[in-house]
């Protein structure tokens, strides 16, 4: 094994890691009650620049398109999950469609750019 291979290794597994990283934060600020977290900027904001930032994570993970499209089909299932268990379990959080089109939209620019960045690189 090169050393190249080694250290290509290592960076996917630190990618997943963030990923991991990334998606538990994303989890527990979404699934806290309100009264916990500080007063928020803009919630829609917040929703589409932490599932564009999973986004571009899990395309870093990707091995290939079919992969990629799987990981940003899961994330976007996430989200609605997510919205679910904020109405079913959470307190003072309900579902909210709002938030479901902010994450989808995040996603869907991320994967824009992406295939953006790759037809001109």
């Amino acid at each position: 094994m090169s050393a190249v291979e080694i250290l290509e290794g290592q960076a996917k597994v630190l990618d997943l890691l963030l990923l991991g990283m990334a998606m538990s934060a994303v989890l527990v600020g979404c699934l806290v009650p309100n009264r916990w977290l500080p007063p928020l900027p803009n919630d829609k904001l917040l929703h589409f620049a932490s599932f564009a930032v999973l986004a571009g994570l899990a395309l870093r993970v990707a091995q290939g398109r079919t992969e990629a499209v799987l990981w940003l089909l899961g994330l976007l299932i996430a989200g609605w999950l997510i919205e679910c268990l904020q109405g079913a379990f959470v307190a003072d959080r309900r579902f909210c469609w709002r938030d479901m089109a902010a994450n989808a939209s995040g996603i869907a620019f991320t994967a824009c750019a992406a295939q953006l960045y790759a037809s001109f690189s």
